[in-house]
């Protein structure tokens, strides 16, 4: 069911796929169409692929409080528990501008600024995501974002109308405008706008892989999050893990997706049976057992290390979107982890506990990509601008280091920009 390998011989396969030729081109035809004919063609392409007609796309403010009467009050009192972890994690993050002046008269700084207005994508398919609108509007919220536009498929968890935990997730978090439009439509609306749909500064959410290709293809019109993958958990542990707590972390993502990925880590051959004892023995009893079951059979691995050091290599590579460590002395290994979205220590972090409720941000830099990205902050939503003031002085001292290097680079033009300065103020020889 789930592959062991020797821990140096294994090497994960990256996900290159961007889609089928079909995919790509299904995708430029949908964005054409709704830069070429707006909301009609956002209304064409939801009834063609949601087999939904939608008139008004904008969700009205009745929709969000009849959404209310249809949520129970646990769900709701967990939801405001957890945004307030969340929003008390990411006040952390915020950034100020600063300005440094400098004895010569001049000043430097820096000026951060919220984007001004920000598309959240919210997909709909076989489930509902209230965890993910927290995730993406509450750091823009915490940012200062003004305007943050929400989108999500007009059939949600196989049932026409957006589901009532979204609704309530949006009206929650702070989101301004929803609208009833989900797929490469929706993407296309948010970048270009339409009449109903004013366009937006930057994207954010996870989707399908039309959603995917057309974040890909917007990008340089609007900014986006990023590209994701299929979701994936690493469980670095030793002999001292139980194997029931490895098994049910493996699978809380292996159901996910048939492409998601969970591997054990592991110096304990003794562990490595156990878990795959546990793993045949929880997967009977899982409602999404022929997703979990295919994603171990397709990308699951067990990896057996001579030693931990060894563990930690080959968590490295890996660069896992999500690592546990369960081990005896779990921040002993914590400095020697450079690549990893998220690190979670101890037996009492399961990863869900990240995914809904603890307060760092659930979307992580998948398929490896944590080697060079991070989870999504605060960061994402604002924009910097340098801010430079020479004074006279300033100039004057530094006028002819400029000048070398701009002609040391073909620019005469620069170089003259500073020069004619120097000859006004005096200071050529």
């Amino acid at each position: 069911m789930i592959r062991v390998w020797k821990a140096g011989e294994y090497a994960r396969e990256r996900n290159e796929d961007y889609g089928t030729p079909e995919q790509n081109e299904a995708v430029k035809e949908i964005i054409a169409a709704v830069i070429r004919d707006r909301d009609e063609a956002v209304r064409h392409y939801t009834l063609k692929h949601d087999r939904i007609r939608v008139e008004r796309l904008r969700v009205d403010e009745a929709e969000l409080k009849e959404a209310y009467a249809q949520v129970d009050r646990a769900f709701l009192d967990a939801l405001r528990r957890a945004a307030d972890r969340i929003r008390s994690f990411h006040e952390k993050q915020k950034r100020v501008s600063w300005m440094d002046p400098r004895p010569d008269g001049s000043l430097l700084g820096q000026m951060v600024r919220p984007l001004r207005r920000v598309g959240v994508y919210v997909p709909g398919g076989t489930a509902a995501y209230p965890s993910s609108v927290l995730m993406n509007v509450i750091p823009a919220k915490v940012a200062g974002v003004p305007e943050i536009v929400m989108a999500t498929p007009p059939g949600t968890a196989g049932r026409e109308g957006i589901h009532p935990h979204i609704l309530v997730a949006a009206a929650e978090a702070g989101v301004t405008e929803v609208y009833r439009v989900g797929g490469a439509q929706a993407i296309a609306a948010m970048a270009y706008g339409t009449e109903s749909i004013r366009p937006v500064d930057k994207i954010c959410g996870p989707g399908n892989i039309y959603v995917a290709l057309a974040k890909r293809y917007v990008y340089g019109v609007v900014d986006i999050d990023s590209i994701a993958g299929p979701t994936d958990i690493t469980v670095l542990a030793d002999d001292s893990a139980d194997p029931r707590y490895v098994a049910a972390d493996l699978l809380s993502q292996a159901e996910h997706d048939e492409m998601a990925t969970a591997i054990l880590v592991t110096d304990s051959e003794t562990l490595a049976s156990a878990v795959r004892a546990e793993l045949e023995r929880q997967l009977a009893a899982l409602p999404r057992q022929a997703i979990a079951r295919a994603s171990l059979e397709r990308n699951g691995a067990i990896l057996i290390a001579d030693s931990l050091e060894e563990g930690v290599a080959a968590v490295n590579r890996i660069a896992p979107e999500h690592l546990e460590i369960l081990t005896r002395n779990p921040l002993e290994w914590l400095p020697r982890i450079e690549n990893a979205g998220a690190v979670f220590l101890g037996p009492y972090s399961s990863e869900p506990v990240g995914d809904y409720y603890a307060g760092p941000n659930h979307i992580l830099p998948t398929n490896g990509t944590a080697r060079f990205s991070s989870p999504l902050s605060v960061d994402d939503f604002v924009k910097k601008s340098s801010v430079i003031a020479y004074s006279r002085q300033a100039l004057l001292d530094s006028a002819r280091d400029i000048m070398v290097l701009a002609r040391a680079e073909g620019f005469e033009g620069h170089a003259r920009a500073i020069e004619v300065r120097l000859e006004k103020e005096g200071g050529a020889e």
